[in-house]
């Protein structure tokens, strides 16, 4: 798995690209521990070429919600293909997690 990371202003923005497995989730809990993204006002997460998460991937988002959520960053989910929003939908985290249509929703947001 690919991940890119842009800072746009108060915004950061996270693009992942493949599948988040067991392997490739540490990865982006490295980027997501990193104590100067709280600094920023929201984490965009672009899910448009994420075509597969696990139970570990989705764990990863899962645990640094509240952390994120304490230092008044919100973490927003955009782009997110079917399959792997029915994955969110079916655990529930879709009324948990902030995940909107498109980009310019996420900014919205």
């Amino acid at each position: 798995m690919k991940i890119s990371v842009q800072p746009s202003g108060d915004n950061l923005l996270f693009a992942l690209d493949g599948e988040m497995d067991a392997s490739s989730s540490v990865l982006v809990d490295d980027e997501l521990n990193k104590p100067e993204l709280l600094k920023y006002r929201k984490i965009l997460i672009d899910f448009q070429r994420l075509h597969y998460i696990s139970s570990a991937g989705l764990g990863v988002f899962i645990s640094h919600l509240q952390r994120l959520q304490d230092a008044n960053v919100k973490l927003v989910f955009f782009n997110m293909q079917e399959k792997v929003f029915n994955v969110f939908e079916i655990l529930g985290l879709d009324s948990l997690m902030n995940i909107v249509p498109t980009e310019q929703d996420a900014l919205a947001a």
